[in-house]
């Protein structure tokens, strides 16, 4: 697991269903059908999302723990209570306990406080050190009759170096954000999905046989394609490398029925930092802001929805000409939760500056930011 901790725990509460994850374009379910490596090498991508992995169950003296490969987790609630040792599937939650914050409810549902006191011997842990799969069920993994895009995905172990035939919906180099990276193989990779799963294939553009796709077109996305070609897997991810690629019919999508509960609502999102901090003064007139969030946001939606200004009665109070709005570029920065504005020139000095950040402006899961200003004042 490399040298730092990376040690995941699964934990079950009988009556308490998954949160919410991040839903994706259709057309798909939100559920994700994925692998433990997968979970652990990109937890950020992952982090609430509702997700449905395979593994080994076995006791020993540490506990119940769920296996696949090199990665193990450790599974504990009342719905591993008398389970036999043996393959199951589990569907559940997914969460970066570091990625919360100490007021969400879960971190009191699930007693992520102690559980990290337990595993690694503090209060709270940073993102990527504790990760947590909150499991609704657990049953026997029944064996796939025959390879398919979501036995591949599931369970690539099974079917790793052998030479199969799938058929997919055509998706793009990842257009919907089916993957949380791509292999990186060829300019042409790109991705099918059937039902909950989707895995990369590479080694061959799809063109030819029926078909003429752009892996960078949406308008080509949902064509159904066959794919011939061996499995490969490594590192958390899941690929196909093609001998070839035809247009197919449409084939049955089918997932297995499970319960859906109302799950406890994370917090919404708030600023927990800034830099200049609120009311600040004698600022440098070449400072760059940043705002850090309690949430992972969507990058996206702060398009449109930050300004930057003068204090406009500041102008009128003391005698001044109308100024311009401070000119600047917008970047988050997803792995800290930072927004950072660069400006284009240096501030006026000694005016005072205010930051908002307007409606429209949300979390992973879509809860609103509420509205935000940040006021500081400029030195000489």
């Amino acid at each position: 697991m490399g040298a730092r901790l990376l040690l995941s725990v699964l934990v079950t509460m009988g009556l308490v269903a998954p949160v919410q994850g991040q839903i994706r374009a259709e057309p798909t379910t939100s559920r994700r059908a994925t692998t433990l490596d997968a979970l652990s090498v990109y937890s950020g991508f992952f982090h609430l999302q509702p997700v449905r992995v395979r593994g080994k169950l076995v006791t020993d003296q540490v506990g119940t723990a769920l296996i696949s490969g090199d990665t193990r987790l450790l599974l504990v609630g009342d719905a591993s209570l008398g389970r036999a040792d043996g393959a199951v599937e589990v569907v559940a939650s997914f969460i970066d306990v570091g990625r919360l914050t100490p007021d969400d409810q879960r971190v009191n549902t699930y007693g992520l406080v102690a559980l990290s006191q337990k595993v690694l011997q503090r209060d709270w842990p940073g993102p990527g050190d504790l990760l947590i799969l909150a499991a609704q069920e657990v049953s026997p993994a029944e064996p796939f009759a025959a390879p398919s895009v979501r036995g591949i995905a599931l369970d690539p172990a099974r079917f790793d170096g052998q030479t199969v035939t799938v058929a997919g919906r055509f998706r793009g180099r990842n257009l919907f954000g089916d993957q949380p990276a791509a292999p990186g193989r060829s300019r042409y990779d790109f991705v099918i999905q059937l039902a909950d799963a989707s895995v990369w294939v590479t080694g061959r553009r799809p063109r030819g046989n029926g078909i003429d796709l752009d892996v960078d077109a949406r308008v080509d996305t949902g064509r159904w394609v066959e794919v011939q070609g061996d499995v490969r897997s490594s590192k958390g991810q899941v690929w196909i490398e093609a001998i070839a690629v035809r247009a197919t019919t449409a084939a049955i999508e089918t997932t297995p029925t499970e319960t859906q509960v109302a799950a406890p609502p994370a917090p919404p999102p708030h600023v927990i930092f800034s830099t200049p901090t609120a009311g600040e003064v004698d600022v440098a007139t070449t400072a760059r802001v940043r705002v850090q969030f309690s949430r992972d946001m969507v990058g996206d939606s702060f398009k449109g929805n930050v300004m930057v200004r003068y204090r406009p009665q500041e102008a009128i109070e003391r005698g001044l000409p109308t100024s311009t709005d401070p000119v600047f570029a917008a970047t988050y920065d997803a792995g800290r939760r930072v927004l950072e504005l660069k400006f284009s020139g240096a501030f006026e000095r000694f005016r005072t500056v205010e930051v908002e950040l307007g409606e429209g402006i949300v979390a992973t899961d879509k809860q609103p930011l509420a509205p935000y200003t940040l006021t500081f004042t400029l030195g000489g």
